[in-house]
C-alpha cells in the first residue's frame, strides 16, 4: 500500500516535495514520472480534507504548468492528461468561493 492509500498524506507530501525537484533535474519536465508525481501531488490536496487554501493554489499552480507538457507530449486523450485536467478543474472549484459569499 502506499502513503497515499493509507491516507498519510503529510508524509506523502513531504516525500513527494523531495522527490519531484530531483525528479525534474535528471528526468527532465516532460518525463511521465515527473508529470505523475504532480498528479499525485495535487491529488492528495484534493483528497486531504486538511489542506489550506494556499495548498489548493500550490497544486493548482503545479497543475497548470503540467497540463499543457502533459497535453504536448502526451496527446489529449492518454490517461494521466485527462487525470491532470480533471484533478485541476476539480481544484478550481474549491477555491472559488459560494456564489451567494
Amino acid at each position: 500500500m502506499s502513503l497515499f492509500e493509507l491516507r498519510r498524506f503529510e508524509e506523502a507530501k513531504s516525500l513527494l516535495c523531495k522527490t519531484m525537484p530531483v525528479a525534474q533535474r535528471n528526468l527532465g519536465a516532460n518525463d511521465l514520472y515527473t508529470l505523475t508525481a504532480r498528479k499525485v501531488y495535487a491529488h492528495m490536496i484534493y483528497d486531504d480534507e486538511g489542506s489550506t487554501l494556499d495548498d489548493v493554489r500550490e497544486a493548482m499552480t503545479m497543475l497548470e504548468e503540467a497540463a499543457p507538457i502533459s497535453r504536448r507530449v502526451l496527446g489529449g486523450t492518454h490517461p494521466l492528461t485527462l487525470q491532470i485536467e480533471t484533478i485541476l478543474k476539480y481544484l478550481r472549484a474549491s477555491e472559488t468561493p459560494p456564489a451567494n459569499a
